[in-house]
């Protein structure tokens, strides 16, 4: 497993994707946080806070997360090297794991330099209106959980294809849902009240984490989603 994993960060920073993946990530959260006049704008809050960029990162993360695991298994499968890789003596849970854990890595890997917006809100705001480290390092937390839950749906649709596009288009769209779709249906009263779906979505629970609460029930939320994914994956690879 750890051969899969150091061969997959090898081949993300081997070719500009490693390095274009965390540009763009830094790039769009730099230009809406301190330069776009919008809502967003951390200077337009007038507050030390980091919630226009908690905000903001799931729904960059929705796009980001599966143009790196779009290539996993597709790839894999048009270049025919599937068939070599299931022969290692490794278990195929470990062949996932390893692909896995590589998408993890770059992804955790442009997520660190955004610390620096951390410090500098912390800098800029003013004494008696300080930085919420609380609700801070709570987001920190719920954002690595969802990178966990995007990259397992995201290496999931990569065995539905050979086609790169395809993937990515079907794990945008199962992450999209997964983190919004449950929101927006509880707003629809169609058959009742139906509030409690929410809580079936992983924006429920990453707002949960955000407030600084760092609840069991939202943990094990996102690692039972994560999972899920990943046993649908070997399943998937099994039956290859």
């Amino acid at each position: 497993m750890l051969a899969i994993l150091k061969k997959e960060i090898n081949t993300f920073f081997a070719s500009p994707i490693g390095y274009l993946v965390i540009g763009v990530f830094l790039l769009l959260n730099g230009l809406f946080l301190w330069v776009f006049k919008s809502e967003f704008n951390i200077f337009n809050n007038g507050i030390a806070s980091l919630s226009s960029f908690f905000l903001l990162a799931p729904w960059i993360l929705i796009f980001l997360v599966p143009a790196v695991t779009m290539r996993s298994f597709s790839d894999e499968k048009k270049q025919g090297t599937l068939e070599l890789l299931v022969t290692k003596p490794i278990s195929h849970f470990q062949i996932v794991l390893g692909k896995y854990l590589g998408a993890i890595v770059l992804i955790t890997l442009a997520l660190i330099p955004t610390l620096l917006y951390a410090y500098s809100v912390s800098e800029l705001g003013s004494s008696e209106r300080t930085l919420d480290m609380g609700s801070t390092t709570g987001s920190y937390f719920g954002l690595l959980f969802l990178i966990a839950s995007y990259t397992a749906i995201g290496v999931f649709a990569s065995t539905l294809s050979d086609n790169q596009i395809v993937t990515f288009i079907i794990a945008v769209f199962i992450c999209f849902f997964m983190y919004f779709g449950f929101e927006g249906l509880s707003s629809y009263n169609v058959f009742g009240n139906l509030i409690y779906i929410e809580n079936l979505g992983m924006s429920s629970h990453y707002n949960s984490m955000s407030r600084g609460v760092i609840d069991t029930r939202d943990l094990v939320y996102f690692m039972s989603i994560a999972i899920t994914f990943l046993l649908f994956t070997t399943l998937r690879i099994q039956k290859r």
